[in-house]
């Protein structure tokens, strides 16, 4: 890249006398319009004054300040993504208990419902039962009709003398 007298002069850090005398000492080379190659002034002067800054900025003792802060920050930033790392695997295993405790419920739930389904039909085969026997003391005909209240009579009494 080739620039100005001026501009390099300001970049390196050196008065624009200074780099007349070296271009006259025929240290430092020019281009025909009078311009200068910036790898000619990093090959008499080295790195520009302004990386130079920049360089010593990061070692200073304000930057070292900085760092420290920085990797302070960083490390407390690390501990609380570990600590949020460490609440997201808990509550994960919560929800896993949770489901596992649902399963449960629902197999305990399927369970009771068998158990209910096998109580309703022994009490569906027993009514059926009962019904038969019903059936049987049904009347037939007129004298049977006569013998009924008889034996209901007869049952409630017994019934009564049972309960006492």
């Amino acid at each position: 890249m080739i620039i100005s007298v001026t501009k390099a002069a300001k970049d390196w850090g050196v008065s624009r006398t200074t780099i007349y005398q070296k271009v006259n000492d025929g240290e430092l080379s020019r281009t025909a319009d009078k311009k200068i190659d910036t790898s000619e002034m990093l090959r008499v002067f080295g790195e520009p004054i302004l990386k130079k800054r920049t360089a010593q900025l990061l070692n200073s003792p304000n930057n070292t300040h900085l760092n420290n802060q920085t990797v302070q920050s960083c490390t407390a930033l690390q501990h609380q993504l570990e600590l949020e790392k460490l609440k997201n695997e808990h509550l994960r295993q919560q929800v896993s208990d949770q489901k596992q405790l649902i399963e449960n419920y629902q197999q305990h739930i399927g369970q009771l419902n068998k158990t209910l389904e096998k109580a309703n039909a022994s009490i569906h085969d027993f009514a059926q039962v009962r019904l038969l026997e019903f059936k049987q003391f049904e009347p037939d005909d007129e004298s049977q009709v006569e013998q009924k209240p008889m034996i209901i009579t007869a049952v409630r009494n017994k019934k009564k003398r049972w309960f006492f």
